[in-house]
């Protein structure tokens, strides 16, 4: 099965909230007026792309329909969905990995995937050929550590870890140093989430920055927080607080198989400025892929199930 047919199966209620509802509000008027760019700015906020992210949609809409001349309901929906794909198809969406090795950070609170989205994005990197080894120094919880030695041997990549309680920044130089004389080509650090205290947090990570500045000054490095789509707007306010604690380079975005609230990936994007990486739409290990912004909106507007099923990427 192709990535895109699993990404339209994945999206599944996110489809049916956003675009069904757009298609439905559209076949009910016989012209393009402001009626029915409220009706369409109100299916995009209940879809969860946010308020603020969906006015700027709809005042992009009524410029291009007026600029166009767009006089039938559905071709607005096709001009919508071309505003929407420009909104996050993103050239800086590619994870940077070109360095020999290169090191990412992964942030994010309980609960939302954070050691599963490091086995599949080591998984991931593997199948491009890259030697991975993995850094467990969210410390904080002996549970973390435990979780990642399993998925570490599950995926087949090394893990350097330390005990609980350990210095997270300590356990990253371990991890350097054996990724340097292993010949790993990425490494991957899981760090603590600790949103109740982000002094704590920015500290910590402001600690491993400097030792990967000091061990690695050439490296490409990339922090990503996960967050959990099903959650809609609080992930989005997660995100808002993760990126005052820390400098966030990336989004991964997990369970969109699960919410009809795929339409945060909207939010996320326009007002954190921060480009989405990876997004998971199932449980297996292949679910989780580079994002593609086109990719994405084609899977929620796509017309039925057999044409997603022949769409390539």
């Amino acid at each position: 099965m192709s990535f895109f047919k699993k990404l339209a199966e994945g999206l599944k209620k996110t489809k049916k909230s956003l675009f069904g509802s757009l298609g439905s509000v559209a076949r009910g008027f016989s012209k393009v007026d402001d009626d029915l760019f409220d009706e369409f700015e109100e299916t995009l906020i209940m879809a969860d792309v946010g308020v603020n992210t969906s006015l700027e949609i709809i005042d992009a809409l009524r410029a291009k329909v007026k600029e166009e001349k767009i006089k039938e309901p559905m071709e607005a929906v096709e001009a919508l969905k071309g505003i929407m794909a420009g909104m996050i198809d993103d050239e800086d969406s590619a994870l940077k990995t070109n360095t020999k090795p290169s090191v990412i950070l992964v942030i994010g609170v309980n609960g939302v995937g954070k050691t599963t989205s490091i086995a599949k994005i080591a998984h991931y990197l593997k199948g491009q050929g890259k030697k991975v080894i993995l850094g467990a120094a969210d410390t904080f919880r002996a549970a973390a550590i435990d979780q990642l030695m399993i998925w570490a041997e599950r995926v087949g990549v090394d893990i350097i870890k330390q005990s609980e309680g350990a210095d997270p920044a300590s356990v990253v130089f371990d991890t350097i140093a054996a990724a340097k004389s292993r010949g790993a080509d990425v490494i991957i650090c899981d760090t603590a989430g600790r949103l109740h205290n982000k002094k704590n947090l920015m500290n910590e990570l402001e600690k491993i920055s400097r030792v990967i500045a000091r061990e690695l000054p050439d490296a490409d490095k990339e922090v990503l927080l996960v967050l959990d789509a099903t959650t809609g707007q609080n992930a989005l306010n997660q995100a808002k607080e993760f990126k005052t604690a820390a400098d966030i380079t990336g989004i991964v975005l997990t369970k969109l198989d699960g919410t009809a609230k795929g339409g945060i990936i909207f939010a996320v994007k326009n007002e954190l400025s921060v480009p989405v990486k990876f997004i998971g739409v199932g449980e297996g290990m292949d679910d989780m892929q580079p994002f593609d912004g086109k990719q994405f909106v084609d899977a929620i507007f796509s017309k039925d199930e057999d044409e997603a099923a022949e769409v390539e990427e």
